[in-house]
């Protein structure tokens, strides 16, 4: 299946403002991709007339995700917490309806690097938390014909939704109606036992894809089975995007979020670069 190969922004930015979003969507379109994955980190910080003109002046295809910044909280939290978190989701899913993005994806439960330790009952109380603040956001997002893509994320980095199987668990009710699964080879070849099982566990949920080496760096030539894992795509009839996420180690803040200690290419155009031959040959 002839997929879309897309590349996030932070491989070389972070936040994404209307300053540099038409210099860097230029450049990405150069190299080859066919798709940008913009993260809106906070709103406004792009624009979606500004988005919308480089889109239309490079080609690519618009995807969209989100941050949880520290105090961005659905489950375990004071209600103005969750109505922040609620507000700026919305903001998300609105800029997505606004630049035609079918999805916008992240870990939208709890904020990222946040942990504890939960027996039985209290994971089923947070899940069903997260069923009652996500519910609004959802029937926002059918009406705006966007799909909320829910990431699991690795042990390190939450104690919520770590596997597939948990995010079936917890969104079951909402899950075909304006909500879906967001995977990441990356977390996947952490926490699943198999990263193709999971892909066939996900199934029609699957949104959207993120891939990376098992390092964080480029796809290819690492540890993880490309080859079965594309089988997995294929037999589950996935037929979205490969978005490259990866991170620049020169920005302080995102480099410490996601735990970039140290370059993981000679150069972000070469990782990016790398990621893209490889991707293609596939």
């Amino acid at each position: 299946m002839d997929r879309p190969i897309g590349i996030n922004t932070w491989v070389w930015q972070s936040p994404l403002t209307d300053a540099v979003l038409p210099q860097l969507l230029a450049k990405i379109a150069g190299m080859g991709f066919d798709a940008v994955e913009m993260p809106l980190e906070n709103p406004g910080d792009f624009t979606a007339g500004t988005a919308r003109d480089a889109l239309a002046a490079t080609g690519l295809e618009p995807y969209l995700v989100g941050a949880m910044a520290p105090g961005r909280e659905l489950v375990l939290a004071d209600a103005g917490s969750v109505q922040a978190t609620q507000d700026y989701l919305a903001a998300c899913i609105d800029l997505a309806r606004d630049l035609g993005a079918p999805a916008v994806c992240g870990p939208f439960y709890s904020s990222t690097g946040r942990v504890w330790r939960m027996d039985a009952e209290d994971r089923a109380e947070a899940y069903r938390q997260l069923r009652v603040n996500l519910a609004p956001l959802a029937a926002r997002a059918e009406a705006a014909g966007v799909v909320l893509g829910i990431e699991p994320l690795n042990r390190y980095e939450t104690s919520l939704i770590n596997t597939v199987e948990q995010a079936l668990e917890a969104l079951e009710p909402l899950l075909g109606h304006g909500v879906g699964l967001a995977l990441d080879s990356y977390h996947l070849n952490i926490e699943e036992r198999s990263s193709s099982a999971a892909i066939r566990a996900a199934g029609e949920h699957l949104v959207h894809l993120q891939v990376c080496g098992n390092d964080r760096g480029a796809p290819g030539g690492d540890q993880t089975d490309w080859p079965a894992l594309v089988t997995a795509l294929d037999d589950v009839g996935y037929a979205g995007p490969l978005n490259i996420e990866s991170f620049t180690a020169d920005n302080a803040a995102i480099a410490t979020a996601a735990s970039i200690w140290r370059p993981l290419a000679p150069s972000q155009d070469r990782l990016a670069e790398d990621g893209l031959a490889f991707l293609r040959s596939l």
